[in-house]
């Protein structure tokens, strides 16, 4: 049987072939506790840990066609992740990821109920840290 949380790993490589810059990151909301509580950071939900947005911009040609070239991941760590110093000043750095996987998701937003439900397989994509590209993992 196949767990409801089923979470396929992904060597970066496949999901970025062109490779990825780093553009951002913030932490993400637990929308249920914003405004309750001083701590409304999001939490995983196996590991206890932060979870954080990191905006990644896909250097893959088709990808930018289609609008498709900004892509968010997040980011399973303790603490905020840091981007390594970019070697082309002016630039964002080249980034890669590592622990990544895919999280598939069914994306029901467009179903009303009816015969015609428009629900489609999507998914997300989490990883346990950045690294510089082309880099060896990171030492923790």
């Amino acid at each position: 049987m196949v767990p409801g949380s089923l979470k396929i790993p992904m060597p970066f490589e496949y999901a970025f072939p062109h490779g990825a810059l780093f553009r951002g990151v913030q932490k993400a909301t637990d929308f249920d506790k914003r405004g309750k509580v001083d701590d409304d950071q999001a939490r995983d939900k196996e590991t206890g840990e932060r979870i954080w947005s990191v905006t990644l911009l896909d250097l893959d040609p088709d990808a930018a066609r289609f609008g498709r070239d900004l892509v968010k991941v997040k980011v399973i760590a303790p603490v905020q992740p840091v981007p390594p110093e970019s070697t082309v000043p002016g630039y964002p750095p080249a980034v890669e990821l590592e622990g990544l996987v895919l999280v598939p998701w069914v994306d029901d937003g467009k179903c009303k109920g009816g015969p015609n439900c428009r629900a489609r397989l999507a998914y997300s994509m989490r990883a346990t840290g950045i690294r510089p590209a082309g880099g060896l993992p990171a030492q923790r």
